[in-house]
């Protein structure tokens, strides 16, 4: 299929792929319910040797972020108690610690209120109901339930014969089922997808600015493919998740908006998979379990998170 040309295939593709009211008026969580008792009982089963893969970066000052997105800072981390004898010398010492950061400046989710289009999120509820005193009223993070289920890396890189797509890839339907003829296995209702398009290499490297722009991604046409098959959740290794620059000029983020306001479905940016990339080529297995709740931050539209496979 060609490349999408006008906002109106936009809007026809959100008409499709719309999960309003499909879990009540009152849903909060989207497609979170697909993962339910028997979908983690099913991924619990996938584990055969019990290897922990960690899947997020490091939270250090010099992170992925590199001002592009106002706001959104690196960790700042700073000593407030160096072995502070609290109650007396001589007794016991403690040593304390803050950070400042961006919900959403490393390794992260973004939750269903991080986006809005035409005034909505997700489930038809104003984003007005969004305040700066009390972040989201409705799907804030800390409404999602633990995100535990079957994982299924994608390797979009390995599946076209590459170590990682060029900058201007815009991943398609057609890439994921390639991957997932590779993977050997079938994406299914309440699994987790993990696409890997080897652009984290860039920031492992040390070049930040390069694997913030440009950057692969997901296509326009991959929500059809995510709501088709009943996907829980969606995480990559790239700072926009979706292709960016954009597919169709001056529409910015539609990918964001199809899965968060218009599915309910939660994504995931700066995904470390290289580890786990290997280790499923090398054993011929890409399921797993995958546990990845994000931190319970009341209000928030995004959150950070330290996911691991367990294989």
């Amino acid at each position: 299929m060609p490349a999408l040309t006008d906002f109106d295939e936009f809007r026809d593709i959100a008409k499709r792929v719309n999960n309003w009211g499909r879990w009540g008026a009152a849903d909060e969580i989207g497609t979170l319910n697909l993962i339910t008792p028997e979908t983690v009982r099913a991924a619990a089963a996938t584990v055969r040797s019990g290897h922990r893969v960690p899947l997020a970066l490091p939270l250090q000052q010099y992170g992925v972020q590199t001002g592009m997105i106002q706001g959104r800072v690196n960790p700042l981390h700073t000593m407030v108690a160096l072995n502070w004898e609290m109650f007396e010398p001589g007794a016991i010492a403690t040593s304390d610690d803050v950070v400042t950061m961006g919900l959403q400046a490393g390794t992260h989710w973004d939750g269903l209120g991080h986006v809005s289009h035409g005034g909505r999120i997700y489930n038809n509820r104003a984003a007005s109901t969004i305040t700066a005193q009390e972040g989201a009223e409705y799907s804030g993070v800390e409404k999602a339930p633990p995100v535990v289920g079957r994982g299924v890396l994608l390797d979009v890189a390995r599946a076209r014969g590459v170590d990682r797509l060029a900058g201007g890839h815009a991943v398609t339907p057609e890439d994921l089922e390639a991957a997932e003829a590779l993977a050997r296995t079938t994406v299914r209702a309440g699994d987790i997808v993990l696409v890997r398009t080897g652009q984290i290499q860039l920031y492992l490297g040390g070049d930040r600015d390069s694997y913030a722009f440009p950057s692969p991604g997901l296509s326009l046409r991959t929500p059809e493919w995510f709501h088709a098959r009943d996907v829980a959740a969606v995480a990559n290794d790239t700072l926009t998740f979706e292709i960016f620059p954009p597919e169709v000029d001056g529409l910015y983020l539609p990918v964001h908006a199809l899965d968060l306001v218009e599915m309910g479905m939660m994504q995931g940016q700066n995904w470390n998979l290289e580890q786990l990339a290997q280790e499923c080529a090398d054993d011929g297995r890409h399921e797993f379990l995958l546990a990845a709740p994000p931190e319970p931050f009341t209000g928030a539209v995004g959150a950070p998170v330290a996911p691991v496979a367990i294989r």
